[in-house]
């Protein structure tokens, strides 16, 4: 049956599946079902991208490496470049963590640091600036480049960052106009960047350092007398003038953003949920998880805008890039919603899919706001702004949690980061083809959600069947058409299902060397090199059994024990391979170096990771927290004093545990390795110290032109009077907060729990069914002088609060409810483990 767009047009508007009835050698008659073909016209042979129109700063280094760009994408000494970045506060992390951090960061493949500088967290006082200590700007930025990480600042002046005025100082707001070419404020940011351009001396690109970018502004949209163009314009001759050149001067593109055209470059994002939005309700289907195949400017940002002739937001003269793909959402007091790992994950294949040519994720690392001198320093209603925040807690649910905590959606990043370390030059040049049909708005489940990116004929399928919220089709029967400049290709040979809540990149005529991959039904993750031979790690999505198909060439031989392999029509398929790192299959042209290709479960790739052992680059899988450092590594095991690992390809140096036994055994031709040490013994007693008393309904907060509907405020201090009370006392090894942490876990049911060392608030946490997880090596000081005082307001009934559905408390006849469930003390465990070069 030949399919004409017509007929994929009329079955478009007829709001049907187009289904196709197959009946081939490849698919016999005997298996027939219906089929859903989806057509992918990726034909238009490949473009040379033209020239951008922007004008950036000082791009060549002094060791002669240059960075640029062209209409399409970045580039690092002329080859494309697809970096990967992540959002990381450092104002809002303790100093003696960054460097760990950074290099966790780092491990899962982000190349990039961006960071916010607040001004009120560094000029609180007017004229008493603090580059000291967790607001040491320069120290932040040196670790940066000796973790081998670029870094964009994001100066503001205003930041946003859900921080008190948008970072500005109180005292800034008393002076006149912000925001604006207003001279008076311009010329108190003219010392502001003065301050900035110190601690950025020496560190910038242009010197040697790995500061590659600056922000300017955030969120701008500002039109009007000395506002516009003219303001952006404005900073960025500031920033020049007080010596921040930089190659690239960005801003965000989003809600009808000031872009002047050829100065800055926009950037883009999206979230999976909206934590401003007044609705106490599940929201409707996310647009994030729909291809932007028309619009980058689309996104959960807020109320997005028409963009004005001022703006050139979509200028197709610059790449498409991003700085705020959610990492997950902060939750604010009137709406909580609980992002999971799937949720933040999803959305890659879905914005690569869309061209973007860098991925930037906010936050990356959560955090805690410092202590101001004169106010707290969170965003709330009361300064005139949206949301109530915590005043502490910025967790944000980010892959890396405000105590370092490696999370779920940390692992299921870093499957797409290592995608794009290792192939992003070859995917940035691609092209976005869409299929034939795609689904009409975030709402529309009929058609199955694809793009390709392709030069020539070869590229990368992109597919997502994950909706936030939203139960997705299991889609039956499977093909995608893919019509090339040179030929056409059926992926798969044989329909497959796609399950609910799948999302996944395959490569189709991928160049491996030795050998042309025609198409693959697992996911490309990684490639180690080594003395001339490779080997390529792919993971099984759950569901989709994997096939890899190959051109079947001269003098080429393949090995694949314990798969099935069938030779037809010049082609070479291999199917039914085992998984795991003890199985591979072997591809060898002559007496040529081997090429090898592993298949990993889900849970293997997510538990995998690269690290630098005796000169040689190794993967790690292990089901422990992942450190890397020189010809080492550290594990982190939450709870259990053991940790376990296996290393690929086998390492025939000698491997040594710090201060442990590290002992090894072979099973099924892999050493795996393993090591305890003795448990902590750490106690935690647990003081009632008085009940709850009845609370006062929420007070709704102003209204705003693009939500006129107030939203609930956050309790005041008066309110916590009222609030149930209880003294924790830690006790026993707590000495292991000197070089590890402790966790404490809280599980209640409440409306706003606070931990405090007498009148000091350490951390605080708006319930949302989840538990409430406090490392408490920060507070080693306060936890030697005594106990510590957890303290819980009651959820009203009443309350206009959002919570998802199976997190919101069964009320009964109660007006409110307040339970305490569980406290638990988890230590956290670590493991060195070091070559005889590192010991």
């Amino acid at each position: 049956m030949r399919v004409t767009r017509m007929h994929l047009r009329c079955a478009r508007r007829l709001g049907m599946v187009l289904i196709l009835f197959a009946a081939s050698s490849a698919y016999p008659a005997s298996h027939n079902r219906a089929v859903e073909t989806i057509l992918i016209d990726a034909s238009t042979p490949s473009q040379i991208p033209p020239p951008s129109s922007y004008m950036g700063g000082t791009a060549v280094s002094p060791d002669g490496h240059r960075l640029g760009l062209n209409s399409m994408y970045l580039t690092r000494d002329g080859a494309p470049w697809l970096p990967v970045m992540g959002e990381f506060h450092f104002s809002r992390v303790p100093e003696d963590q960054w460097e760990e951090e950074l290099l966790k960061m780092r491990a899962s493949g982000v190349q990039i640091v961006a960071t916010y500088v607040f001004w009120i967290h560094h000029e609180e006082i007017e004229g008493q600036f603090d580059w000291s200590g967790q607001r040491d700007l320069r120290k932040f930025i040196e670790l940066c480049g000796r973790t081998k990480m670029d870094v964009v600042v994001r100066v503001g002046p205003w930041a946003h960052g859900e921080a008190r005025n948008g970072g500005l100082p109180d005292w800034l707001l008393k002076k006149g106009p912000t925001r604006s070419a207003d001279p008076v404020y311009m010329n108190y940011v003219s010392r502001y960047f003065e301050q900035i351009a110190q601690q950025l001396n020496g560190l910038l690109w242009k010197d040697g350092g790995p500061v590659i970018g600056i922000q300017l502004e955030n969120e701008f949209s500002g039109r009007g007398p000395k506002q516009g163009e003219e303001y952006i314009l404005a900073l960025k001759r500031l920033a020049l003038t007080k010596g921040l050149d930089v190659p690239f001067y960005t801003v965000t593109g989003w809600d009808n953003a000031v872009v002047p055209a050829g100065q800055v470059l926009p950037v883009f994002g999206g979230y999976p949920d909206a934590p401003w939005d007044a609705s106490l309700t599940k929201l409707p289907p996310n647009e994030v998880y729909m291809f932007r195949l028309a619009n980058r400017v689309a996104g959960n940002m807020g109320t997005p805008n028409p963009a004005s002739a001022e703006s050139s937001a979509t200028d197709s003269s610059t790449p498409f890039i991003t700085a705020e793909m959610g990492g997950g959402n902060q939750d604010t007091y009137h709406r909580r919603p609980v992002i999971k790992p799937d949720d933040v994950a999803a959305m890659v294949p879905v914005m690569l899919g869309s061209g973007v040519n860098l991925y930037g994720t906010y936050m990356f690392q959560g955090g805690e706001n410092p202590d101001g001198q004169l106010s707290t320093l969170q965003e709330s209603q009361a300064t005139g702004y949206p949301t109530d925040v915590p005043i502490k807690s910025y967790d944000f649910q980010a892959p890396l949690g405000a105590f370092g905590q490696e999370r779920e959606s940390f692992r299921k990043l870093k499957v797409f980061q290592y995608f794009l370390n290792d192939f992003g030059a070859d995917l940035a040049p691609m092209p976005v083809h869409p299929p034939a049909v795609s689904p009409t708005g975030p709402a529309d489940f009929i058609p199955v959600r694809a793009a390709i990116r392709s030069t020539g004929d070869h590229g990368f399928l992109f597919v997502n069947n994950h909706v936030r919220g939203a139960t997705m089709p299991d889609r039956k029967a499977v093909q995608f058409d893919i019509r090339l400049p040179d030929s056409s290709l059926r992926v798969p040979a044989a329909p497959v299902d796609i399950p609910s809540n799948t999302y996944f990149i395959w490569p189709f005529n991928l160049d491996l060397g030795v050998a042309t991959l025609r198409y693959s039904t697992a996911q490309l993750f990684t490639r180690l090199r080594s003395e001339g031979s490779a080997t390529y790690f792919f993971e099984q999505i759950p569901g989709i059994p994997a096939e890899m198909v190959f051109k079947d060439e001269a003098d080429l031989h393949f090995e694949a024990p314990g798969a099935v392999v069938h030779k037809q029509n010049g082609l070479v398929e291999i199917s039914h391979i085992p998984e795991g790192l003890e199985h591979r299959i072997s591809l060898r042209r002559g007496s040529g170096p081997e090429t090898r290709i592993v298949l990993l479960t889900q849970s293997q790739t997510e538990h995998a990771w690269k690290a630098n052992l005796d000169g040689a680059q190794y993967l790690i899988e292990t089901e422990q927290d992942f450190v890397p450092q020189d010809d080492a590594f550290v594990l982190q095991s939450l709870g259990s004093p053991r940790c376990a690992f296996h290393i690929y390809p086998e390492f025939h140096g000698r491997l040594a545990g710090q201060g442990f036994n590290l002992q090894s055994s072979r099973h099924d031709g892999i050493v795996e390795y393993s090591g305890s040490v003795p448990a902590a013994h750490v106690g935690l007693s647990i003081a009632k110290k008085r009940d709850a008393g009845e609370v006062q309904p929420a007070k709704l907060g102003p209204s705003f032109d693009w939500r006129p509907q107030g939203v609930a405020m956050a309790p005041s201090e008066d309110a916590f009077a009222r609030a149930a009370a209880w003294d924790l006392t830690v006790s026993g090894d707590i000495d292991r907060l000197d070089t590890g942490n402790i966790f404490l876990e809280v599980q209640y049911t409440g409306d706003e729990a606070r931990l405090q060392a007498g009148p000091q608030l350490l951390d605080d946490n708006f319930y949302n069914g989840t538990p409430w997880s406090i490392g408490l090596r920060q507070f080693k000081a306060q936890i030697r002088k005594g106990p510590l005082a957890l303290r819980i307001l009651p959820l009203r009934k009443d309350a206009p609060v959002y919570l998802e559905q199976e997190f919101r408390p069964n009320f009964g006849e109660k007006s409110q409810v307040i339970e305490l469930k569980k406290v638990t003390i988890i230590p956290q465990y670590r493991f060195t483990i070091g070559t005889s070069n590192a010991q």
